[in-house]
Order: structure tokens, then sequence, then C-alpha cells
């Protein structure tokens, strides 16, 4: 396992195929000059992938690849498949998370004139699925992104209890969820940001 912030993560997860954990990071805040985490990150991708779809950026530095959000516009608007694994580190509750998320994911869609009624049901749809949840410590939710059909499962699981499940099928949705960890200086999570930039710096040189 790898520990991102004494949190452990698989290295790799089977999806279709291997992915591998090519971005670790944190969401946190600082209070009175003490920094509170909140949950740890991680985003798996196939090397082999960004490195067909990501090719014109071979030769960057992790430094520049992270100031570049065009590159990670691509990322997240690329036709590949990814995994982000979100674990909670300080309890709160679901619904709070789900306002987070619907904030970013509405804002987005807005600015670029794509919230319509169909996002709004959507939308809707994923708040809803997180509002009766709790997030203890260790509690995992999961982002299954499809490659190619706009489609992501969110999978949220427990103290040990089975997984439950949302698929999400807007695809203007999806891919501003996307966008939440992975726009670059506009991400929910600045240290993901770095690690992914460094990380893909490698897999593209």
């Amino acid at each position: 396992m790898v520990m991102v912030h004494e949190v452990p993560f698989p290295p790799q997860i089977i999806t279709s195929k291997p992915l591998s954990l090519l971005g670790q990071g944190i969401t946190d805040i600082e209070i009175h000059f003490l920094q509170v985490k909140f949950t740890a990150i991680g985003v798996y991708l196939d090397p082999s992938d960004v490195k067909t779809h990501l090719d014109k950026w071979k030769g960057k530095t992790g430094k520049d690849l992270a100031g570049d959000d065009d590159f990670f516009d691509a990322l997240a608007s690329g036709e590949i498949e990814k995994v982000i694994r979100v674990v909670v580190i300080k309890e709160i509750k679901g619904a709070q998370y789900g306002v987070q998320l619907e904030n970013s994911v509405r804002d987005r869609l807005a600015a670029e004139d794509k919230y319509e009624e169909e996002e709004e049901t959507e939308l809707e749809k994923v708040v809803g699925f997180f509002q009766s949840k709790y997030f203890k410590t260790h509690s995992i939710i999961t982002y299954r992104f499809s490659a190619k059909d706009g489609i992501c499962e969110i999978g949220f699981e427990t103290e040990g209890k089975e997984e439950d499940k949302l698929k999400v099928e807007n695809a203007n949705v999806v891919g501003m969820m996307q966008k939440w960890y992975l726009s670059g200086s506009r991400g929910v999570s600045p240290s993901t940001i770095v690690s992914l930039a460094d990380s893909l710096s490698a897999v593209l040189t």
C-alpha cells in the first residue's frame, strides 16, 4: 500500500484494465495556523493512455505542467479511464460534501452555459445520493470515470458495509465532476495537482 498522509491507498486498481496511482494529495484548510485535513485523494490512470492522449506535453517539467490549466483540462476531458479514490480523514455529513460538489459543478456548468434542466436533475440525483450518508473517518468515495461514454459510477463504502453505488449519465455533469478534482489551478486539491504533474511529467518523458 502507498501511504497518503497516513491513509493507505492501493498502488493499482483493476477496472477494465489495471490503473496506477499517479497522483495523491489532500483537501485541507488552515484554521488559526493549524492545518485541518478533510480527505486524502488518489488519482488512478493507465500510463499508456497518458502517453497517447497527452503526448503534446512531452518533455515538460512537473512545475510546467502544474501551472498549465490547459494540460489538466485535456486530462479531465480526455477519453481515458480514470478512478479518483477519496478517503475521509475528518468526519463530516454527506450533505456538506454534496453541497460543495453541487456548487462547484453548477458554477462550472453555468460559466460555460451548459446548466440546463437535464443537468440540474442529474446533479440533484448526485446530491441526494450523498445527502443521507455520514462520512465517518476511513469512509471511501470512489469515482469511476469511463473512457468514452461520459458515464461515472460513484461508490460509497463505510465500516465494512457493502458499497452503495450511483450511476451518473449526464456527460456535462460528469465532465465537471472530473474537473472538480482535476482542473489545475481551479481544482479542489492543489497538492493532488502538483503530485499528478510530477508523475505525468515522468510518464511523458
